[in-house]
């Protein structure tokens, strides 16, 4: 008899190691202020010292680093990401400049076609093998090629907006937060600006963004304490349930498991949300007042975030996918054709994708005091 194969997927799976976290602080100076975090093309994280004026480099076994020759004193690091180049770029917030530094340490600084006052904030790779760094103060966007030849974009961001962080989009294009007009911008390669403020509660603070799994960006609302979604189109969801009052979400980051994962500032906690809008909230082993902040993927397959406040880097461990499980299914024949029929039934094979589940978020301590 004729059978179909079905490929059944496990929704919201997750082992009981999901959400684990580990908190590492070994020769991170106290009163650094961890910031932004990302994964190196060297298999290591790094990440922004604001306060302690350093970049900090850690292995996946949680053995760190501090870098600070080659930065400007007072220069305050807060945004990092990984470069085309195979190098770290980071802004320089007090400094009005914007820092790459190699995997073996050698820092370089760029202030050239950088307007003063600006205060770079958020740094992230473009789709066009440049960086692209929002401008918290001056209102606009930045681009700098690996060389170090900046261009800014003002035209199409409303007056006091606040540019802070900043993705690459599914849609080819950058996406960044704006936290003090409540809106999401789009920026082109070429700087074309659209800004989405629809949907979006006044006062919220945006504070972070990334690029889900669905295809959507997602991010946090500081103040509004919610989670908000945007399709590449600008349709805004915000999604409030699940999330502790006062909780404070600020950094997020996509999990290995589809799912979006968001730091909680005030609350001491990493969370996870799945593409359909269900928080689990995690809490078991982030130290009181450790104020988690920006969130990455790490090269373990596990997020790691920041904790301004505890002068930590933490791990959270992200379960791996569970895979799709084969039903096998006989369907029943026809009376009429149990036994006369010589055509058999065709046989299929459905894969159906699995579902997704949760993650965390990150903080600016220039926008919360």
């Amino acid at each position: 008899m004729p059978v179909a194969l079905v490929a059944m997927p496990r929704v919201g799976a997750a082992t009981a190691a999901d959400g684990t976290v580990t908190e590492y602080s070994m020769a991170i100076t106290a009163g650094a202020f961890p910031d932004g975090i990302v994964t190196g093309s060297d298999g290591d994280l790094w990440f922004a010292e604001a306060v302690g004026n350093r970049i900090g480099h850690a292995t996946p076994t949680g053995v760190i680093t501090e870098i600070s020759a080659g930065i400007t004193a007072g220069s305050a690091p807060y945004g990092i990401a990984a470069g085309p180049d195979g190098n770290l770029w980071f802004t320089e917030s007090a400094g009005n400049r914007i820092g790459r530094i190699t995997p073996t340490g050698t820092v370089t600084e760029f202030s050239t076609g950088i307007t003063a006052g600006s205060a770079p904030y958020g740094i992230a790779a473009g789709p066009d093998g440049n960086l692209w760094f929002t401008e918290s103060a001056g209102e606009r966007m930045g681009r700098i090629t690996p060389s170090g030849t900046v261009t800014e974009f003002a035209a199409g961001i409303t007056a006091g907006s606040g540019p802070t962080r900043l993705v690459a989009g599914p849609d080819g294009n950058l996406w960044f937060t704006e936290h003090l007009g409540s809106r999401i911008g789009r920026i082109t390669p070429s700087g074309v600006v659209t800004e989405f403020a629809a949907g979006i509660h006044v006062g919220s603070v945006p504070a972070t963004i990334a690029v889900g799994a669905d295809g959507n960006l997602w991010f946090t609302e500081l103040n509004g304490n919610r989670v908000g979604r945007i399709t590449p189109f600008g349709i805004v969801t915000e999604f409030a349930a699940g999330i502790s009052p006062g909780a404070g979400p600020d950094g997020i980051a996509p999990g290995a498991d589809g799912n979006l994962w968001f730091t909680e500032l005030n609350g001491d906690r990493v969370g996870r949300i799945t593409p359909s809008g269900v928080v689990t909230e995690f809490a078991t082993g982030i130290s009181p007042a450790a104020g988690p902040l920006l969130i990455a993927p790490g090269p373990d397959g596990n997020l790691w975030f920041t904790e301004g406040k505890g002068d930590r880097i933490a791990k959270v461990q992200v379960a791996a996918p569970v895979p799709a499980t084969t039903t096998t299914v006989t369907p029943a024949l026809p009376p009429s054709s149990s036994s006369s029929s010589s055509t058999p039934l065709p046989t299929s094979s459905t894969t159906m994708p699995a579902a997704a589940a949760a993650t965390p978020l990150n903080v600016q301590p220039t926008f919360t005091g």
